[in-house]
């Protein structure tokens, strides 16, 4: 496969999950600020601060109100993890590589960017977005399907998986460390209802509510961790995001080996093998914010090592360059 194929598969993948967090990011505040009216405006700050672009918002945007934040995460173009940039980004991939891809992914990446766009200038939609949320995590999920059932399992979509998942294991982490530490922030508010409600907030986040309760009779931090960052079998777990992961890069790679091939294959190995071995306790232990901030550094190396791998030209490429 051509670099700039597997590249632009991979990014078109990573951007359609980001932008299906962020909708379920914003949608889940919504939410949560309905339940608790009185501490509505403390809720936008966190949400700004799980896309790490903090600073860019405020210096551009000032104080995190409702407004200001829905227009960032979802409609500002000149944002580059807003939904609507992560769409174009996808939509400009995919258009590379439409000879790679299916059909029905160019053409439903195609009507969904259109849907992003005409929604920008709907100024109901911008005052109320739950409705256009709930669009966006359908087209995202859509689309996944499509490219499950449509795209042959070769190293085309062995590539889009693993940016998926990388970028789920990124956002599940993230959203899981910025709600803890929000909460340890508002001390008050520890064992309490409005406590449970934020913790019930972080799990519908990634739609892991209902499959939790099925497990577990009752909420608490230990247990949510648990869940969101160590369990192999709820999909957008951070330990069930970097298995799969695994699966695809071996794939890539060529296969089960007794050694790792290429750095992008040490690094996810390693990662692997110490998620594998981490316990609740030790997480808490050491404490949830240094754990999950190792863990994002992590996977942003393998993500720079699937770069330095796959996609970027290596000096013996270059040297044979006429």
């Amino acid at each position: 496969m051509l670099s700039r194929v597997a590249d632009a598969v991979y990014w078109m993948s990573r951007n359609i999950e980001r932008a299906e967090n962020v909708a379920r990011f914003v949608d889940v505040t919504l939410h949560l600020i309905l339940d608790l009216p009185e501490g509505a405006e403390e809720q936008w700050l966190p949400l700004v601060m799980t896309t790490g672009d903090q600073v860019d918002f405020t210096k551009r945007y000032g104080p995190a109100t409702r407004r200001n934040v829905i227009k960032f995460l979802i409609f500002d173009r000149e944002y580059h993890n807003s939904i609507l940039s992560c769409i174009l980004c996808a939509r400009e991939n995919a258009r590379s590589i439409r000879e790679t891809i299916a059909s029905e992914m160019w053409e439903h990446l195609n009507h969904f960017y259109y849907r992003v766009v005409e929604a920008g200038g709907d100024f109901a939609v911008r005052e109320a977005p739950q409705e256009f949320l709930n669009e966006v995590k359908v087209a995202c999920q859509l689309f996944y399907g499509i490219t499950d059932t449509i795209m042959s399992h070769n190293e085309g979509w062995h590539f889009a998986n693993l940016g998926r998942l990388l970028e789920r294991a990124d956002k599940t982490s993230r959203m899981l460390d910025v709600k803890y530490f929000s909460l340890l922030q508002r001390g008050r508010t520890a064992g309490t209802p409005d406590d449970d409600l934020h913790w019930s907030a972080v799990l519908r986040s990634v739609s892991g509510f209902e499959m939790y309760r099925k497990r577990h009779h009752g909420i608490t931090p230990e247990r949510v961790v648990n869940f969101l960052v160590l369990d192999r079998d709820f999909p957008r777990a951070a330990m069930f995001c970097i298995d799969e992961a695994w699966q695809s890069m071996q794939a890539i790679s060529g296969g089960p080996s007794a050694t790792s091939r290429n750095p992008a294959e040490q690094l996810l190995h390693q990662l692997r093998e110490d998620m594998l071995s981490a316990t609740v306790g030790d997480i808490v232990s050491q404490g949830l914010h240094p754990f999950i901030d190792r863990l994002q550094t992590r996977l942003n190396e393998v993500g720079a090592g699937i770069h330095q791998t796959f996609i970027a030209m290596r000096p013996e490429e270059l040297a044979g360059t006429p």
